[in-house]
């Protein structure tokens, strides 16, 4: 790999929880490969790389990464897949968790809380909207919907602004705070499907797969599940 050479990866935040510790980790084997990393949703993402934004590797949604191979964005022969994160709800600490193990008892708790943020440019923001369609309760979770176009939702708990956030678990973990209930409910449950390539462009392509090949380490994968996070083959 070169030395003294930076490596810039974009990246979906379903990940950013566990990647203080993986960088970190990353930096001691790595030292002269530091991470240049640019955080957002993996809408944001496709638009920055649409734009001709430069970078070395990229983590997105698998339907996204599907897309920037077939785009020739990303190097098809580099994908690697990284992990499923499912989709939870967080209240603050104090709080009353409501009971949210059935599809029945979820829509009791969203009618009931006074606020719900959802993210509108994250994946489990997209798929909670499909969600309340599902439960016939769109229109009454629209008078007390808090959202937010990216970044994490469990903030605006400790914002005041919501009692109910719902985002990807590992994603609400990376706020300090507060405290998550559960998953959705399996019948209502999508986990988001990550995959990571090294962009067809790239200025450290072999940087780039050294950082894919360590993401994929048992040390990587043992940070991710402590996030809630489930191993893609």
């Amino acid at each position: 790999m070169s030395r003294n050479q930076q490596i810039r990866l974009f990246s979906a935040l379903a990940i950013r929880a566990p990647f203080a510790q993986l960088e970190a980790t990353w930096l001691t084997q790595h030292p002269d490969n530091p991470l240049a990393i640019d955080w957002g949703p993996t809408t944001a993402i496709e638009k920055k790389l649409a734009a001709g934004e430069p970078a070395d590797a990229v983590i997105v949604t698998v339907k996204a990464m599907d897309k920037l191979i077939a785009e020739g964005v990303v190097t098809g022969g580099s994908r690697v897949e990284l992990v499923d994160s499912p989709i939870g709800l967080a209240i603050l600490p104090q709080a009353e968790a409501p009971d949210i193990s059935s599809v029945e008892a979820l829509k009791k708790a969203l009618l009931a809380a006074k606020s719900v943020c959802w993210s509108l440019g994250g994946a489990s923001g997209i798929y909670f909207q499909t969600v309340l369609k599902q439960l016939g309760i769109e229109e009454a979770m629209a008078a007390r919907a808090t959202t937010i176009g990216e970044g994490f939702t469990a903030s605006q708990l400790i914002a005041g602004k919501a009692d109910i956030a719902v985002q990807q678990i590992s994603e609400l973990l990376a706020v300090k705070g507060i405290k998550v209930i559960g998953p959705l409910p399996d019948a209502v449950q999508q986990p988001t499907s990550i995959s990571a390539g090294v962009l067809a462009n790239a200025q450290n392509p072999q940087g780039a797969a050294a950082l894919l090949d360590f993401l994929r380490s048992a040390e990587a994968g043992r940070a991710f599940e402590a996030f809630g996070m489930s191993l893609r083959n």
